[in-house]
């Protein structure tokens, strides 16, 4: 077990055995069942924070932790994220997830977390938020469709122009299976295309997926 998570219990037992006691490292590795390397780490940090045996009587454990990873208390405060303001941001219009872990990071450079951590307890926050309305479907009885707030661009081959065009999406209910086209506009003709392709895309799923 790394030293840094040991509770304060076990990390006052190791100094008191080594040093009131004056057992050896191993003996007190031991008797306490974590390893030597642990024992040893727990020592050269109580030293350095200027600790000898008694402990101080008003030292609680907090005070004791504190003492011995200061950094680690120090980056473990700066890491987290105000997943309450990100939760707003992701409201507005192109803003994405990995878009704000940059912005969090460029603020937090040292002890951040990582993308995949950062998405991890992000979800795990908003899986707390009260929700005012679920929904449940059964398999593909629905099928969402509507326009991306946010177009892609396409440039001509041949003459260089950008044009923008609007994201067709279908997402299935059940599953949240996506179907994903890129249109010429959002008139009659380009809705009822994209239906169709996205309906033969599912057939075609279907058939290389579905039960044999």
């Amino acid at each position: 077990m790394p030293a840094d998570r040991l509770s304060m219990r076990k990390t006052r037992e190791i100094l008191r055995l080594r040093w009131d006691l004056g057992l050896s490292l191993r003996k007190t590795a031991m008797s306490c069942g974590v390893g030597y390397t642990t024992v040893h780490d727990v020592l050269a940090r109580a030293k350095e924070a200027g600790l000898s045996w008694p402990l101080p009587e008003d030292l609680d454990d907090s005070g004791l932790e504190t003492r011995l990873y200061p950094s680690a208390k120090r980056r473990h405060r700066q890491a987290q994220p105000d997943f309450a303001a990100i939760y707003r941001a992701l409201k507005q219009r192109g803003v994405t997830l990995e878009l704000l872990w940059q912005e969090y990071r460029q603020a937090d450079r040292e002890s951040g977390y990582g993308y995949s951590r950062f998405c991890d307890l992000y979800r795990q926050w908003r899986g707390q938020l009260d929700l005012v309305m679920r929904q449940e479907h059964r398999a593909g009885e629905k099928l969402f469709v509507d326009y991306a707030g946010v177009g892609i661009k396409i440039v001509d081959p041949t003459t260089g122009l950008v044009a923008e065009a609007p994201v067709f999406v279908a997402t299935l209910g059940a599953s949240n299976f996506t179907y994903a086209e890129a249109c010429e506009g959002q008139d009659s003709q380009s809705w009822i295309q994209a239906h169709i392709h996205t309906y033969e895309y599912y057939r075609r799923r279907k058939r290389c997926h579905g039960p044999r």
